[in-house]
């Protein structure tokens, strides 16, 4: 009897769709990123990409506890002297409410180079509607 590790050819990829109003950004983006790896199926292997298709509608309408909304500072540099720039989370949901999501997802995925691959999987919409009806996603099932 020998341990089981999943090829890559012999995954199986599913696509499931969240409707991320009012629910909360740390837990949902923790239950989107063990989606995107494969965390909840039975063959998941830490070295290889099992990991499903989550496709995320309405990322604007997210909702954070305490005073996060005024407090929590994104950064970004364009790599010249002086080129730090910040937001309030208040602001990049108004801007690009997309990157909020993706950003808190990209943070709990591995640092290696599965996560790109595995961060590709993720589709952000800000809106209710998105371009994946062929797919037939399912609704992500919550944890409790």
């Amino acid at each position: 009897m020998g341990t089981y590790t999943a090829k890559p050819g012999e995954i199986e990829r599913h696509w499931y769709v969240v409707d991320a109003e009012a629910k909360t950004l740390g837990r949902l983006a923790t239950q989107i990123a063990d989606v995107l790896r494969g965390k909840d199926k039975p063959a998941y292997t830490p070295h290889v990409d099992t990991g499903d298709f989550v496709i995320v509608v309405n990322a604007e309408k997210v909702h954070v506890t305490g005073q996060k909304l005024d407090q929590k500072i994104y950064y970004r540099h364009s790599g010249y002297p002086g080129g730090l720039r910040t937001r309030t989370l208040r602001e990049q949901l108004e801007r690009r409410p997309e990157e909020v999501l993706r950003k808190a997802v990209k943070g709990m995925l591995p640092k290696n180079k599965l996560a790109s691959g595995q961060l590709r999987k993720l589709k952000i919409y800000a809106g209710p509607d998105h371009p994946h009806a062929a797919q037939n996603p399912e609704p992500l099932q919550e944890r409790t």
